[in-house]
């Protein structure tokens, strides 16, 4: 039987998502399609992963009535989790999508200001889990260390486990000095890492293997948006390209293919399979609008459709 996929979320939110005909400043806007769900990094995660019918268990930082909110929300999802209590109220989010321009209009707060035994609670309670993964996904709050993410792994070393990471930032670089096993930043989030602009796809590449070779990390996956993603590992690069779909909504989409491919991973796949396996689990959340998530159907299709080989290149 196959240990949970633990994931921590330190800074979730209640996220809402309507759609309006235009968004014009001062009027009123009226808005429909009004849904709920709860978000946030680790979050998304797990619920691709319930969607995957793969264990999850969510651990998570909330407070305040938004936190009893998400609480409902995550409960409601299927998602089994534990929650460490905060002083100060969970965030909430808003997405708007314009009819008219078929434009999407993202709002995200900052968050509530955490304290470290909170935090600490967070790592603590992690400690104490059974898992092979744990994946840490989202921005630091407000209090919360930059090397908290670093603290993390080698926790996860300790416990013979294996940490996926999806942050930026300091967060990020502090991480990659204790050495994770997974890493999926953004093209602009990894080209902040590296101090480079890295928009030439061969620049990229030569980027990502040098990051490889630093040790920090051993699968690098670096999404690109609708130009597909790159994973360099010790064996090379490996390019696919994003199937060609009608984009509804990106939120959530990175998530995707986070649990995606720790998901192909923690059940034996090869991590050429598992990455397509990401980027299948990523194109099929951009077919759902606003908050929604993908679908198993339909990542099926593409993972599919990208292992048939129509739409992927290696080197």
């Amino acid at each position: 039987m196959h240990k949970r996929i633990v994931t921590l979320t330190l800074n979730p939110a209640v996220d809402s998502s309507c759609s309006a005909n235009r968004v014009k400043a001062i009027h009123k806007v009226r808005t429909t399609n009004e849904r709920y769900d709860p978000g946030g990094g680790g979050i998304n995660v797990a619920r691709v992963l319930n969607e995957l019918e793969a264990g999850s268990f969510a651990v998570y930082l909330a407070g305040g009535r938004p936190g009893d909110v998400l609480d409902e929300l995550i409960t409601q999802a299927g998602v089994m989790s534990h929650r460490v209590h905060i002083m100060e109220s969970t965030r909430m989010s808003h997405v708007v999508f314009e009819e008219s321009s078929g434009q999407e209009f993202r709002f995200t707060p900052e968050g509530p200001q955490i304290r470290r035994n909170e935090w600490q609670g967070a790592l603590d309670f992690i400690e104490m889990l059974d898992f092979d993964y744990v994946v840490a996904s989202g921005s630091l709050p407000r209090g919360v260390p930059e090397d908290v993410y670093a603290r993390l792994a080698a926790s996860v070393k300790r416990r013979g486990g294996r940490l996926v990471l999806d942050t930026s930032g300091p967060a990020l670089a502090a991480a990659l000095e204790e050495g994770v096993y997974m890493a999926k930043p953004s093209r602009g989030e990894f080209a902040g890492l590296m101090g480079k602009d890295l928009e030439d796809p061969k620049d990229l590449e030569e980027a990502a293997r040098e990051c490889v070779a630093a040790g920090g990390v051993e699968l690098l996956a670096i999404t690109l948006g609708h130009d597909g993603a790159v994973l360099a590992t010790r064996d090379g690069i490996h390019r696919l390209a994003t199937p060609e779909v009608t984009a509804r909504s990106a939120v959530g989409a990175g998530d995707s293919f986070v649990a995606g491919m720790t998901f192909g991973l923690s059940r034996g796949e090869d991590v050429q399979r598992a990455f397509a396996l990401g980027v299948a689990a990523g194109t099929a959340t951009v077919l759902t609008s606003g908050t929604e998530l993908c679908h198993k159907s339909d990542i099926e299709h593409f993972w599919r459709l990208l292992l048939s080989g129509q739409a992927s290149t290696a080197t």
